[in-house]
């Protein structure tokens, strides 16, 4: 039996929590085993960390996104504490997004570097976001070190360039729904060039569910779609991806592991 890992998902917003035991159910049925709640906000945390103690597949991260501005920061002491916890095995997300917000961004920087801080500081990986943002991004973890930890560059969609540039620096690149999309070619042919041993796969549920089911609302168990895309463009098969992808997801994070 081939198992899948959700990398990246917010099964704690309230349209999937609401339904939290069906998600559970349909994960079983497509064997993924295990997931990822991944933090936006601190004040979010707690719902997060409440999920990953009452079920033992479902970890949790903690992090501000880049996308919200008008709310307290984040210090490194506060993510330092927060990565104590047991089921806490990541930190973020975290990073730069120059599409969705404007105008002067030092903030963002200023929290992007805050969170690389913390992370080195805990010995914790990264989850990174980063939107039209490739040569900043890149440019912040050089300078904060992000190397020490390493981390993943989450739902990918930069170009071949970026993708060896992170990988260099001890990174990992996921895939969400959107390598399924017809028009995603320069994404496709990113997926070809970059070895398996440093690929994730994730969901970023609820939203970019995969074709078949894209426009609708996303959910874990849909990260088998992910897989089967990718093994389509490697030329293998989809035992080989989930195989890999899991060994993967078990050596970024390896709080996960119960023997560590």
């Amino acid at each position: 039996m081939t198992n899948f890992v959700d990398s990246h998902c917010h099964i704690n917003f309230p349209e999937l929590y609401q339904n939290i035991d069906d998600i559970f159910s349909k994960m079983s049925l497509n064997n993924v085993t295990h997931a990822l709640c991944v933090s936006v906000t601190l004040d979010k945390f707690p719902d997060i960390y409440k999920i990953a103690n009452t079920y033992p597949h479902i970890f949790a991260s903690v992090g501000v996104h880049p996308d919200y501005e008008n709310i307290q920061e984040p210090t490194i002491d506060e993510l330092c504490d927060f990565a104590k916890e047991r089921k806490v095995v990541a930190i973020g997300e975290t990073g730069l997004d120059y599409f969705r917000v404007q105008g002067d961004l030092t903030w963002q920087r200023d929290r992007f570097r805050t969170h690389i801080k913390a992370a080195v500081q805990s010995n914790l990986p990264l989850i990174i976001h980063t939107r039209n943002a490739a040569e900043d991004t890149l440019k912040i973890m050089k300078e904060e070190g992000a190397d020490k930890v390493g981390g993943v560059m989450h739902c990918f969609t930069e170009s071949l360039d970026v993708a060896l540039e992170a990988i260099k620096l001890n990174f990992y690149i996921s895939f969400s729904g959107i390598v399924t999309f017809k028009n995603a070619l320069e994404l496709k042919e990113v997926v070809k060039s970059i070895p398996l041993d440093r690929i994730l796969i994730e969901t970023d549920s609820p939203y970019l569910a995969p074709v078949p089911y894209r426009g609708k609302m996303n959910d874990p168990s849909n990260v088998i779609y992910v897989a089967e895309e990718i093994a389509k463009l490697k030329n293998i098969s989809i035992e080989e991806v989930g195989q890999i992808t899991t060994n993967n997801f078990f050596r970024l994070f390896s709080k996960c592991n119960p023997s560590n």
